[in-house]
């Protein structure tokens, strides 16, 4: 190895007035541990964004109950994704916050107090459940009634735009989902309020039904047609599976941006690299690809902010 054929490591230059874009190019410049990273990230992201392919997003639904909501929301109504795969709280929270408040809180508070107030603790936000169960069940009952007259049988994914529509909230993701047509799909359908309210109509209706392998026949339909695709994942869990597990029947993702927090020593999918999805097929060998570790909450505004300003 020379050594002299290696980048050399250069101090941040900080000045007023600097924007996200060029700081992450200083993060790139100067090295370092999870900056590096996250300046990688954006030049995989920028490649992916602006190349002719089918780019997944997938996130799990904390987040969804954070300001982050709002980039993520940024990345549908800029049509930078074209397929969503996330879980049944996405719909939860995005829904519930479309009609209703979430405050802030602490990680410290008292939950057995918090308990006998009806107010929920989700990290350090606070979700009342005048905020959460009861917008779920007023929003979707009538919808349900309405969308079972006119069909028996639903997708998971159609069913999931049948709610968007009715969403006049342009600060929801499924707003702009339904409006850019986007596809959202929720693998873990019942996991979730969202799930809940189905199973209490289907409970009355028990004609009423589900139709979850339509979806992944869609899926098939888009990773067949893709002459290449690439990934933002956001956390792990059953989002990140489905999206690398449907891109292993085209010999894997093109591209692969992953953030999470999740260690990689308990074996967990969470946990695993991006690097162990090689050799499952799941990520191709001469992909692009990073993992950044650290709190999305933090490093999806920077990316994001960074890649729009350049786009």
């Amino acid at each position: 190895m020379k050594i002299e054929e290696h980048m050399k490591v250069q101090d941040i230059q900080l000045r007023k007035g600097m924007s996200v874009g060029e700081l992450l190019e200083q993060f790139y410049l100067a090295g370092g541990f999870v900056a590096k990273k996250l300046a990688v990230a954006e030049k995989i992201l920028m490649k992916m964004f602006e190349e002719e392919n089918i780019t997944f997003l997938s996130f799990p639904a904390c987040i969804i109950a954070t300001g982050t909501r709002g980039v993520i929301k940024e990345l549908v109504r800029r049509k930078l994704v074209d397929v969503i795969i996330t879980t049944c709280g996405t719909l939860d929270h995005d829904i519930a916050r479309s009609f209703k408040n979430y405050y802030h809180g602490s990680f410290l508070m008292d939950d057995v107090e918090l308990h006998r107030e009806g107010i929920n603790r989700l990290g350090n936000v606070l979700v009342p459940n005048e905020s959460y169960g009861e917008v779920m069940e007023n929003f979707m009952m009538p919808i349900l009634k309405e969308l079972y007259q006119e069909k028996k049988i639903w997708g998971g994914r159609e069913l999931i735009d049948e709610f968007a529509k009715r969403i006049e909230n342009e600060d929801s993701i499924l707003y702009w989902a339904h409006k850019n047509k986007i596809p959202i799909y929720v693998p873990g359908l019942t996991d979730g309020s969202f799930g809940s309210q189905l199973w209490s109509f289907r409970e009355m209706h028990p004609d009423f039904q589900i139709d979850i392998l339509k979806d992944e026949h869609e899926l098939a339909d888009i990773i067949f047609d893709a002459k290449k695709t690439g990934a933002l994942m956001v956390g792990g869990g059953i989002s990140k599976h489905h999206t690398i597990w449907w891109n292993q029947f085209r010999e894997g993702l093109d591209y692969a941006v992953y953030i999470t927090t999740a260690v990689e020593w308990d074996g967990s999918l969470s946990g695993a690299r991006i690097r162990e999805a090689i050799s499952w097929g799941k990520v191709k060998e001469d992909a692009k690809y990073v993992t950044v570790e650290g709190d999305a909450t933090v490093l999806l505004p920077l990316l994001i902010a960074s890649v729009a300003e350049k786009l």
